[in-house]
């Protein structure tokens, strides 16, 4: 697998760790994550989905590889945690803008 870009390794690093002011730090203060068909639009909301997420699945992610399509990074993750059919494998769409995370949807 190629190397992370810094903003998606520091995302990763983050999450695993349950470390959710520095998840959200990884973002533009006006980015968007999509999860499980929710919109979370900006830092403040990006931290309460982190924090939602973090209690309920105490989720760690495990990069399987990373390929581009158009500008955005594709990460294939395995993703192990507190919920049905774990571990799974989830597809990671990020878009980078200097140096931070843009936009990220989470795909199944």
């Amino acid at each position: 697998m190629s190397t992370l870009p810094q903003a998606i390794s520091a995302y990763i690093d983050a999450a695993n760790a349950q470390a959710l002011d520095r998840v959200a730090a990884c973002f533009h203060p006006d980015a968007k994550v999509v999860d499980e068909g929710h919109v979370h639009q900006g830092r403040a909301q990006i931290q309460e989905w982190a924090a939602e997420s973090s209690a309920r699945y105490q989720a760690t992610i495990k990069p399987l590889g990373l390929s581009m399509a158009d500008e955005a990074h594709m990460l294939r993750a395995t993703v192990r945690g507190n919920f049905p059919g774990s571990p799974i494998e989830l597809d990671f769409q990020f878009v980078l803008r200097a140096g931070a995370i843009d936009a990220l949807e989470i795909k199944p």
